[in-house]
């Protein structure tokens, strides 16, 4: 038997027929997989020897190791589901999903939930702390047990009299409006309520042209929060990221080319597909490996025959600096080598080229994109370190003017020399 603590156990007792309870198999195992792993070896050992019954309490598949040895061909009686009575008892009628309690941390859980064989106070707390972790402290829940159901708060479910292999834990689902916390689908159906014909006004006149740049101000948004390392600031904007992507989906949704679950689908394709040092035979030694193992599969998957392909398909929206070191950097492996000293001497020419030049724009573009290329040869982010020079420009420029000020001056009226004299003033004050 499964375990000897049920009330079901009773019934053999009293016919006098003799068993194995696999309880204190369950109580010297490190873990749930540790304790799955040996009783499957265990009955499969006694099976061996003779006919062997694997009893459970319960319907067959709310056990594990039940549904194991289902798939070697044993024959199974299914029994009373457990978790039906739990629902039943807790007014949850329908369909809904049930996991045993020692698979409680599983990911995807969803409300009308069922966790039974909550058979100890630990073991409620375990299951508290994961349910909470995506329902919500006070998520509305029942406790079952031994037949009788009793209405509670999550926090509540390890603080109850008894626990013992009849308790379960029921949690209904809740209307959209009373959640605390929300998931990913009812995220999509906040959306698409704001889509619906008598959703909101504004949200339903929009196209993708019409909020196209939303998508690159909050992208920013994000990058000021991670550069403010502000990790309140951060989850705001990356909801308001993946608002913007959602939002485009949706549209698509509703004309019938892709959903989210598209999108979803092809990410995690991708994931897998580019990390074949992780999920397939490719071997990669260090980040650089790594990314080397990344830029063959990416060009193997967008189909680019040739480097040329790789170097076209470079965002045309990306900011200009950006573009241009991505550019210099695949043109770097396509055999457009360079080295750290050539492309120090192609600024260099073009800079010369730029103070002399009649077309200032093409000369202009010819010594930015020169520096941009010297910037990937040295190993630099040159998007990052113009930006972290910008401010750094703007905290001189403010404390510069500060200073003037202070002294009653205008920064309009001074000469070269004082001029000079405020600024190395003001960039000593940064660097103290």
């Amino acid at each position: 038997m499964r375990t000897a603590t049920h009330p079901s156990a009773e019934s053999l007792k009293e016919a006098g027929i003799p068993f194995e309870s696999l309880d204190g198999l369950y109580a010297s195992s490190r873990n749930y997989d540790t304790f799955l792993a040996k009783a499957l070896r265990l009955v499969r050992a006694r099976a061996g020897a003779g006919n062997v019954c694997y009893c459970v309490d319960g319907g067959a598949f709310e056990d594990r190791v039940a549904c194991m040895l289902a798939g070697d061909g044993a024959c199974v009686h299914p029994g009373v589901s457990k978790s039906a009575a739990a629902a039943a008892a807790a007014g949850v009628y329908g369909s809904f999903l049930s996991v045993a309690a020692p698979e409680a941390g599983a990911r995807g859980l969803v409300r009308p939930l069922v966790v039974y064989d909550l058979a100890d106070r630990a073991l409620a707390g375990d299951v508290k702390l994961a349910l909470a972790e995506r329902f919500g402290d006070e998520a509305p829940a029942v406790f079952v047990c031994g037949g009788t159901a009793k209405r509670i708060a999550l926090y509540e479910a390890d603080r109850q009299d008894l626990y013992d292999m009849t308790c379960a834990l029921v949690l209904p689902d809740e209307p959209l409006l009373e959640k605390k916390k929300f998931d990913l689908y009812d995220f999509l159906a906040i959306m698409r309520r704001l889509r619906a014909p008598d959703g909101c006004p504004w949200d339903r006149v929009q196209t993708h042209e019409s909020i196209r740049i939303n998508a690159i101000e909050e992208a920013y948004e994000l990058v000021d929060a991670i550069d403010a390392d502000d990790p309140d600031k951060m989850c705001e904007e990356a909801g308001d990221v993946l608002m913007q992507a959602a939002f485009h989906t949706l549209m698509e949704e509703e004309r019938g080319h892709f959903t989210m679950n598209d999108v979803l689908t092809g990410l995690c394709r991708k994931l897998i597909d580019r990390h074949t040092h992780v999920f397939g035979g490719d071997a990669a030694a260090g980040a650089d490996g790594a990314l080397s193992v990344w830029e063959k599969n990416k060009m193997t998957e967008k189909h680019q025959q040739t480097f040329s392909d790789a170097v076209n398909d470079v965002p045309a929206g990306f900011p200009a600096l950006l573009r241009a070191q991505k550019i210099a950097k695949r043109t770097q492996k396509g055999g457009w080598k360079c080295t750290r000293g050539q492309a120090a001497e192609e600024v260099r020419t073009a800079l010369s080229e730029l103070l002399t030049a009649q077309d200032v724009p093409a000369a202009l573009g010819k010594f930015l994109y020169a520096a941009a290329e010297l910037g990937y040869q040295s190993g630099g982010d040159c998007e990052q370190a113009l930006l972290d020079y910008v401010r750094g420009v703007q905290a001189r420029y403010t404390a510069f003017e500060a200073l003037v000020r202070a002294d009653g001056r205008d920064v309009n009226a001074l000469s070269d020399e004082e001029r000079a004299r405020y600024m190395d003033e003001a960039e000593r004050a940064q660097t103290s």
